[in-house]
């Protein structure tokens, strides 16, 4: 079948890793032609283009600026964003008649789309729900629940989910919270379908000394890596106040490579203290980062504890791809501790008590590398076993299957 997939991952090749990236060359793997729709933000000052790829091929929408941009801004280009994609499928893709409409949250403003290869093409949708939005705003207090904008912005949530013949959940939390506070969803739509990779093999001949040194981090110390945004979501001021509390030990080593919003508060307390264990990188590409996972130990997920849903942050496949045990740091709404302690590839706690956190990096730093190894083989099993993207390809088959 003709696949029409739109996503806002900025994707230019279906040969790139990535969890959209992998599930749509999943898809084509089962023999469907895949068409991604993806932005081109303003600031690359690229023109809207379609790129022929097998079967398929990808439409890339120029759009208004979205990733690592200030609230008011993202926000505009969110709004303008269901147009621009409309207009772009319009003119380029008229010639192809789609069995299947793909589309994930972030953005809920793609109704517009939805509903247009729905009636044109007698089409089946499908959301991959990856985040819960406007709420998730609302829990960090970015505006108010009486607010206009988040009238129209629930208002518009309520028509993706209406729209969708089928949705997807990160996890059964993620799917339970639906459909507890969104009643009016036929609960027949809503099933699992998570986060997932096609996970490269480990290697054996990877030299963890060579790439500690090359970023100047120590031989001896027990690594903790986070990898990803920082931004509102991952409550920076409070990872700040986790470095502070250990700042001063010569058994750990944290790094932070990422960038976002809240990036700077971390770099202005680096400047500040110096602390001879935290270091800062900005974003890597995924290769050189995935060399950079192998040489440590640890694998962090940080989540603001005033979060009212459950998100499952996808950077904890990184982590187990590369066999690396991990400390998720989050709110007790998340499955994502449950799904980590039950699958016996690391630990948990609550992310609004510093010294809790300290505590749990204590105890890690008491193991011993073999048992570490061990934890991350598990958390490599249990990805191989529920995490795979040909198991979301075909659940996302299946379910459509008229």
């Amino acid at each position: 079948m003709n696949i029409l997939f739109a996503t806002l991952v900025d994707i230019n090749s279906m040969e790139e890793r990535g969890i959209y990236q992998d599930l749509a060359r999943e898809l084509a793997n089962l023999g469907h032609s895949v068409y991604i729709v993806s932005p081109a933000e303003r600031r690359y000052k690229k023109t809207t283009k379609f790129f022929p790829c097998g079967s398929g091929g990808i439409l890339k929408v120029r759009i208004g600026n979205i990733q690592k941009t200030n609230f008011v801004e993202k926000g505009i280009a969110t709004v303008l964003l269901e147009q621009q994609f409309l207009r772009a499928v319009r003119k380029r893709l008229l010639h192809v008649k789609f069995d299947l409409i793909l589309y994930s949250t972030p953005p809920i403003t793609l109704a517009k789309l939805v509903k247009y290869i729905k009636k044109r093409d007698d089409a089946v949708s499908y959301l991959l729900l990856k985040d819960i939005f406007p709420q998730n705003a609302i829990d960090l207090g970015l505006f108010s629940q009486n607010s206009l904008i988040h009238r129209a912005f629930r208002k518009k949530e309520r028509e993706i989910y209406s729209i969708s013949n089928h949705i997807g959940c990160m996890s059964r939390a993620n799917a339970d919270y639906l459909l507890s506070h969104d009643e009016f969803i036929n609960p027949d739509k809503i099933h699992v379908n998570p986060n997932s990779i096609t996970p490269r093999p480990l290697s054996d001949t990877v030299n963890r000394n060579a790439i500690r040194e090359k970023y100047a981090i120590p031989i001896d110390a027990k690594v903790f890596i986070y990898g990803g945004n920082l931004g509102k979501p991952q409550c920076v001021s409070f990872i700040v106040e986790c470095m502070k509390k250990h700042q001063d030990k010569d058994d750990s080593y944290f790094l932070i490579c990422g960038d976002g919003t809240d990036a700077g508060i971390l770099s202005d307390y680096i400047k500040e203290y110096s602390p001879r264990n935290v270091r800062l990188l900005k974003m890597l590409p995924k290769e050189t980062y995935d060399d950079l996972l192998s040489a440590c130990d640890i694998g962090l997920i940080f989540l603001d504890f005033r979060f009212t849903i459950p998100n499952f942050p996808s950077r904890l496949l990184s982590y187990m791809e590369q066999g690396l045990p991990v400390l998720a740091c989050t709110d007790i709404s998340t499955d994502i501790g449950k799904v980590i302690t039950t699958g016996e590839f690391g630990w948990w706690c609550e992310s609004n008590d510093p010294a809790e956190f300290t505590r749990v990096i204590d105890k890690i730093c008491e193991y011993e590398t073999d048992m570490l190894c061990e934890m991350g083989r598990h958390g490599r099993q249990y990805l191989e076993k529920n995490y795979l993207a040909e198991q979301s390809a075909r659940i996302i088959v299946d379910s459509t299957a008229k």
